[in-house]
């Protein structure tokens, strides 16, 4: 069947190459309008209560990770120079595109009671003009006498000071985003370039667009670099510009393909996606080599140029139909996962993989009828002289030394055991930048002095629907700060925010602006208090203004007073604590809120972020699960045969708990990008095991039937291309160490280890277990 397969591409390769050439004329078309992802929602299904009570809350609130903030530490802030700099900064940054607010020490207001009317008027404490020093030293007196202040724009401890940037929430997860980012971050870099003072920026808009940039930029380098290095293996290997450049020109095909795919899918490029491209480089290269090695080989012996094409497709066809299928299906079972960017990345790479078969398969074998015979040099390295001493020493140890290669095997395995059971799970939503990058001691920065700037809300409501039933409800109200009081002792999260703060607010005013009454109100008060929940200012002009506090007031209730929303601030704790975080709040929420009475709901990115994390991790671990069955069934399918099955799992499994063990050992914890691993491994891996089984199977009617004689065979016909493919598959993947992401480092040194032990697993072991197979058979006859 290949053999004719491979005559059919020989004389119809004029119309497969036009076909070829167009299909990748609109792939390439297609693939540049892919754009990159800004929503780092979609790892939760769309069904599952936590993405649906954040969706609900995002509709009735708005975004929650809209808020970037700006930190300074200093103890001379309310000097006459620093200060008139600090509100000119307040002043361009409203001015800023994408911009819709900005709550800081310059813009705060105070409250006070008009005593002909008893009503409370909202002013600014520091006016708007440029204030002498002893104007700053007055109005920063009524400022810290203020408790509503304190953690939220200034810490008295440690004089540290924040200014909190509201990004319009529209352009939160639009490319407009980076925009706004960088009209923010130069008007604060011409601050600190002006006064000297050294600035922090955190906030998920930052985070999150600085992540998705860098993201861009480091797929780009790592897709040029991969297909560089690839190159340089190639020429080394074949000492010829041709076989190079039409292997690069089937691996560029194939990542043409693959963006062609993400556009008719209606795909965006997201953290996991743009791992694809290079991937398929990596990939790639060595469906080439093996068609390149068995073509030279072929030419070699026969020194016709047809039949060896006929030859390459005939014997490696298969070959390399199985071991993308094996790769094909380690990716594809993704998409078996509930978790939306699993199940793209799954798609997208399946489908290509399966697709770089196809551009091998017509590409290879017209491209080299076309061009001029194989000349010695060539063909060189098919007699390199070190590599096959190498590969009489792994005869020898096939033959000779089972023993002891089962029994280092067994030990090696015993020691990684053990480092299995030191795995921890754990992700942060920044743990992949480096500790030392300036995101990272920024956000360190606000969870010291602030702690955190990561997003958490309890949403309470009364299930009674009564209008103002939480707001107008005294007992109600004492129980959210009840809550707030609560929240406030655990170390790990800032000051709750919640309409129970203005109340305090208002109350202090009400009684001349003594700090003794920051509490909430009496039964006798409320009602009073209960009408400045939404403060408004008059101007000049006498029309209405909204000033920042009152802005902020409002948005910690619904329309109704039916819920409210009590916001808090909190440091990344990482997966591994945030469940003890929410446990512990939940239990408080129990307590103080009967289920029959009230509906309390914990939501926000900390929330997402969390179940996202679990969500992936748990899919992966699946589709590990369902990669190795399904790839099991194609070898039992593939060899008929279930010792030949056996032999070739376990030179695969090993190389996989020896990675996890080494993670254990060395402290690399379980999270998405991790985990991710073993199923890349695993599908990559197994292509070696298939290559040398079929070359196994194909040698041993020519060996006649003596296995022994087929192993050694085997080993000097497929082990040269084993080791060069194996080679090219670890550089590719040893250009991912060099990222600025955790774990897009981790999965580069963690694949090509698993790659490096797989290649000596299937070059030693596989051949001890395929003659201890036939001794065992002969013993038993």
């Amino acid at each position: 069947m290949w053999r004719k397969l491979g005559q059919f591409i020989l004389n119809y390769r004029w119309p497969l190459l036009i076909i070829l050439a167009a299909s990748t004329a609109l792939m390439a078309y297609w693939g540049l309008q892919v754009q990159l992802s800004y929503d780092f929602t979609r790892a939760i299904p769309a069904d599952h209560p936590a993405n649906i009570t954040y969706q609900q809350f995002k509709n009735k609130y708005g975004q929650d990770g809209n808020l970037m903030v700006v930190g300074i530490q200093t103890d001379k802030l309310f000097e006459e120079k620093l200060f008139n700099e600090y509100a000119q900064l307040q002043k361009q940054l409203k001015r800023s595109i994408g911009v819709t607010d900005v709550i800081s020490v310059p813009s705060a207001i105070t409250l006070l009671k008009d005593s002909s009317t008893e009503k409370l008027n909202a002013l600014p404490i520091f006016p708007d003009k440029k204030l002498s020093q002893e104007e700053l030293d007055s109005c920063a007196a009524v400022f810290r006498s203020l408790p509503f202040y304190h953690g939220l724009l200034y810490n008295p401890q440690t004089n540290a000071y924040l200014m909190g940037v509201s990004v319009e929430k529209t352009l939160i997860n639009s490319k407009k985003r980076n925009d706004v980012v960088s009209g923010i971050t130069t008007v604060v870099a011409d601050f600190e370039k002006r006064t000297g003072q050294k600035v922090y920026l955190s906030g998920l808009p930052l985070i999150r667009t600085e992540m998705s940039t860098r993201i861009a930029n480091e797929m780009q380098l790592f897709l040029l670099a991969s297909v560089v290095l690839s190159a340089l293996i190639l020429l080394l290997f074949f000492r010829s510009f041709s076989s190079m450049i039409l292997s690069l020109a089937v691996v560029i095909i194939g990542v043409l393909f693959s963006m062609g795919t993400m556009h008719l899918f209606h795909y965006k490029i997201t953290l996991l996606t743009a791992l694809i491209p290079p991937l398929l480089v990596v990939i790639g290269i060595p469906n080439c080599i093996y068609f390149l090695n068995k073509y030279h080989t072929a030419y070699n012996d026969t020194g016709d140029r047809r039949q060896a094409l006929i030859t390459m497709v005939g014997r490696m066809g298969i070959v390399t139909l199985f071991c993308n299928l094996a790769a094909g299906i380690g990716f594809a079972v993704f998409a078996l996962t509930k978790s939306e960017i699993l199940q793209e990345f799954g798609v997208v790479a399946g489908i290509n993989i399966m697709a770089l078969f196809l551009i091998s398969l017509i590409l290879i074998p017209t491209a080299l009828s076309l061009l001029p015979v194989p000349k010695a040099r060539h063909m060189r390295y098919l007699e390199n002289a070190r590599l096959n001493r190498w590969l009489d020493r792994l005869e020898v140890w096939a033959l000779n030394h089972r023993k002891l290669i089962y029994t280092v095997t067994i030990a090696i395995v015993a020691v990684a055991t053990i480092g299995i059971f030191k795995l921890k799970s754990v992700g942060y939503i920044v743990d992949d930048i480096p500790k030392t990058d300036k995101i990272y001691t920024d956000l360190k920065f606000f969870e010291s002095n602030f702690k955190g700037v990561m997003p958490l809300e309890i949403l309470v409501a009364d299930t009674t629907k009564k209008k103002y039933g939480i707001t107008r409800n005294l007992n109600n109200l004492l129980k959210m700060d009840s809550l707030s009081a609560y929240v406030s002792t655990m170390p790990s999260l800032a000051r709750p925010l919640s309409i129970t703060e203005g109340l305090k607010f208002a109350k202090q005013a009400f009684y001349e602006g003594d700090s003794a009454n920051y509490a909430m109100p009496s039964d006798f008060e409320l009602p009073a208090l209960a009408q400045y929940l939404n403060f408004k200012k008059s101007n000049d002009s006498g029309a209405v203004a909204t000033n920042s506090f009152t802005k902020l007031v409002s948005t910690f209730i619904d329309s109704n007073g039916q819920e409210a929303r009590i916001s808090i601030n909190m440091a990344d704790v990482g997966s591994a604590r945030l469940p003890l975080v929410l446990d512990s709040i939940q239990k408080k929420v129990d307590t103080l809120f009967p289920k029959n009475r009230y509906d309390v709901r914990l939501t926000g990115t900390s929330i997402t972020f969390l179940e996202g994390s679990a969500f992936i991790i748990n899919g992966l671990k699946e589709s590990i699960f369902w990669a190795f069955l399904l790839i099991a069934l194609c070898m039992l399918y593939l060899f008929k045969s279930f010792r030949i099955l056996m032999c070739s799992l376990i030179p695969n499994v090993i190389p996989l708990v020896i990675t996890a063990g080494v993670m254990g050992w060395v402290g690399v914890p379980l999270k998405p990008s991790t985990v991710l691993v073993f199923s890349v491994a695993l599908g990559i891996a197994i292509d070696i095991t298939i290559r040398f089984l079929i070359n196994y199977k194909q040698e041993l009617p020519h060996q006649g039937f003596d296995r022994k004689k087929t192993v050694i065979e085997t080993i000097h016909s497929t082990g040269i291309s084993i080791i060069y493919t194996s080679l090219v598959l670890i550089a590719g993947f040893i250009i991912f160490s060099f990222s600025g992401f955790g774990g897009t480092k981790a999965l580069g040194w963690l694949t090509s280890l698993t790659l490096i032990t797989a290649t000596l697993t299937n070059l030693v072991l596989l051949p001890a277990l395929l003659i201890g197979m036939e001794k065992k058979r002969r013993d038993a006859q």
